[in-house]
């Protein structure tokens, strides 16, 4: 496989650091985003890059976010969200092996869709945990197909106070990802080559994180909960660009 930072590509490269920035920006400020806002365009132009190096990126970010404000996490969600996560990840994975995942992520993007849409026209989504549970499902299997595994659960948690929704959403998908990404590295679908480019861009992921912490206390809940739905919104979008361009 060609390195991505050889000519022709660098400057393919260069947008692709520009996204990851800005997609850490969006993370650091919501506490989702970073694939959400990657996915798209490694769909339409870099399909090495899902899942595997977007996992990578977006697990390390999430637990940057979830660090950052440790004292919020709601420790009873992340393990009800795990739970569902791992059987997830193992749904996605046989998936993967057996039939063509697209018509999952469809599925699933859909479904995203229509929450959002519903909890823009005011319907209230309680974090229970069978609620939280089923969510991580659905995450564990958009996560492990596509990397885009944070809009189940923050639809579930959205009406949470922003710093408690950014660091237990964070906890939940950096777990998360350690698990995902063991599973495909089992699957072989995982490799050092993924791990070196998700490495060339953490640089990027970093200088976008570091932004958001002068940005994270100047919004209200609203305006962070406003970003969220939105950002899930493209991230089902993104999973239903990636399952119609064939990548």
């Amino acid at each position: 496989m060609p390195s991505l930072l050889s000519s022709p590509d660098l400057w393919h490269y260069a947008a692709m650091a520009a996204v990851v920035f800005g997609a850490a920006v969006a993370q650091g400020v919501g506490g989702v985003g970073f694939a959400m806002f990657a996915a798209p365009v490694a769909a339409m132009y870099f399909p090495q890059l899902a899942p595997g190096p977007l996992l990578t990126l977006g697990g390390f970010i999430s637990l940057l976010t979830a660090l950052r404000e440790r004292a919020a996490i709601d420790w009873p969600a992340v393990s009800y969200a795990l739970a569902g996560r791992a059987v997830g990840t193992l749904i996605a994975i046989y998936a993967m092996a057996r039939f063509a995942p697209q018509a999952l992520g469809v599925l699933f993007a859909c479904m995203i869709l229509i929450a959002v849409a519903l909890s823009v026209a005011g319907l209230r989504f309680t974090a229970t945990p069978g609620r939280v549970s089923g969510a991580g499902v659905a995450s564990g299997i958009m996560g492990t197909m596509t990397s885009v595994g944070a809009p189940p659960i923050a639809i579930v948690l959205q009406h949470s106070a922003p710093p408690r929704l950014r660091a237990t959403l964070g906890m939940v998908l950096f777990l998360g990802s350690i698990f995902s990404l063991a599973m495909l590295a089992l699957a072989k679908r995982y490799t050092g080559y993924h791990a070196g480019l998700a490495l060339s861009l953490a640089p990027f992921l970093l200088a976008g994180f570091a932004v958001s912490n002068r940005l994270r206390t100047r919004l209200p809940a609203r305006a962070v909960r406003g970003v969220l739905l939105a950002a899930c919104a493209l991230g089902a979008v993104g999973v239903l660009v990636k399952a119609f361009s064939g990548a």
